[in-house]
């Protein structure tokens, strides 16, 4: 396996970004559109925060009743992105390795992470991309 591999070679580049004035609703939107997991929350180029779509299942379980459609448009109207997204996420800088980004994602919780150049975002990377680049290595 290459030693010293930039996060940058397997990072998303092409982001799908929020803005945390948007609402939950484009939040969902969003995910189903791009068919995607993460989203970094992003005032101008820097980051504030990211929400994942299981903030959003985490919400809307807590509701649940019989009727699902209601629910998260009920649960959606009660709660900002800024209240329901991680703060000040974990970041790292574009020459971050590959290895040092699957030490932190191996010990954390969360699973993706936000790539900055000088605070301004370039990038996410995820346990998926990891996945993928492992299995590219076999």
């Amino acid at each position: 396996m290459k030693q010293r591999v930039p996060v940058t070679e397997i990072m998303t580049k092409d982001l799908v970004k929020l803005d945390p004035t948007q609402s939950l609703y484009d939040a969902e939107k969003l995910f189903n559109k791009h068919s995607i997991r993460h989203i970094p929350v992003v005032e101008g180029d820097r980051v504030v925060g990211v929400i994942s779509r299981s903030d959003l299942l985490r919400i809307s379980y807590a509701d649940l009743n019989e009727n699902e459609e209601t629910v998260d448009s009920v649960v959606y109207d009660m709660y900002t992105l800024p209240q329901v997204m991680t703060r000040v996420p974990v970041t790292v800088e574009s020459d971050t390795t590959i290895k040092e980004v699957a030490e932190i994602l191996s010990k954390q919780s969360f699973h993706s992470i936000p790539v900055v150049e000088q605070g301004k975002l370039v990038g996410i990377v995820t346990t998926t991309d990891l996945i993928n680049y492992l299995l590219e290595q076999y």
